[in-house]
């Protein structure tokens, strides 16, 4: 299976460098990532919400040593509701988080990251859009959650992500498919050992259903981070049997996967978001897509050959 072994690859400072110098990675990352700076992915955002789609927005980079950067990402981010307060997109165009940007792996980083991911939060509140908190690996999930539930008194739009390929995570559905939540479930992208999570595709996708079907039930928003056609199916089928309307739960792919799928959900009436990510700390994120899927290495490999 080559999917941990670029998981692996992804906190290689060697393979960055490699890959990172090679010619063609920049055009083979566009595909993924619009942009670096603000100012080139809101005609993005813009193209993409008069398709009739949404977004949720992500500055990329996690490799955080320093209080200064992750003072930087909370300012960054700020940057980019500040640029998107006058589009008046509101709930169209939101952001996601990871933890691990705004300090949560510094010395005293729980606290660290709450301070820096507060004025976000409350930032996006006043322009009428929200946040969601990305998850990361299993060490930071604990931490992770107790933020999600402090911000929530406050702004209790803020969503989190849930993987399914953990075994904790039906238990952590079930607490969260209550009233007013926003939870993302995905498989899950990061390398976990066998002690904490499914290895298997089959059994992924099985406790994908279970959970999904949980948060379906629930009295929460879902929001389906898939690309797969099965699930995406089996979503449709949980929301009816649920009895969800169309606006009661939403779809969410990557931003350069399947984007005739997303017209196809959108012209159908459901809520389709992107999620978009731009920035130059790229590489981390990039490699994640990698090993997400296949096709995603082939298309990678066949333009390093094609280049080369």
């Amino acid at each position: 299976m080559l999917g941990p072994v670029i998981l692996a690859a992804s906190r290689s400072d060697r393979m960055r460098r490699l890959i990172s110098a090679a010619p063609v990675t920049k055009q083979v990352v566009d595909r993924f990532i619009p942009g670096e700076t603000v100012d080139e992915v809101l005609p993005i955002v813009q193209e993409l919400t008069g398709n009739g789609l949404e977004l949720t927005m992500d500055v990329v980079g996690e490799d955080i040593t320093t209080p200064e950067q992750a003072a930087a990402a909370r300012d960054a981010y700020l940057e980019l509701i500040g640029r998107l307060k006058p589009l008046e997109l509101g709930t169209r165009a939101e952001m996601s988080v990871k933890l691990s940007m705004f300090g949560q792996a510094l010395e005293g980083g729980h606290e660290l990251a709450l301070a820096n991911v507060r004025p976000v939060v409350e930032a996006a509140a006043g322009i009428g859009t929200t946040v969601t908190l990305d998850a990361e690996d299993h060490t930071t999930l604990d931490s992770m959650f107790a933020i999600h539930e402090e911000l929530r008194k406050d702004v209790p739009q803020t969503g989190c992500v849930i993987q399914a390929y953990l075994f904790r995570t039906e238990e952590d559905a079930r607490r969260l498919a209550a009233a007013g939540s926003r939870v993302r479930l995905v498989k899950g992208a990061y390398k976990e050992p066998a002690e904490v999570a499914y290895q298997q595709k089959h059994e992924i996708d099985k406790a994908y259903v279970r959970i999904l079907r949980t948060l379906m039930e629930g009295e929460g928003y879902p929001m389906i981070g898939s690309h797969d056609p099965r699930l995406i199916s089996i979503a449709q089928e949980l929301a009816r049997t649920a009895g969800r309307k169309l606006d009661e739960y939403e779809f969410q792919m990557l931003y350069g996967i399947r984007g005739d799928e997303h017209l196809r959900l959108a012209a159908e009436g459901h809520r389709m978001r992107v999620y978009t990510a731009y920035g130059t700390d790229w590489y981390g994120y990039f490699m994640r897509r990698l090993a997400e899927k296949p096709a995603n290495l082939r298309f990678f490999a066949r333009s390093m050959i094609s280049r080369g």
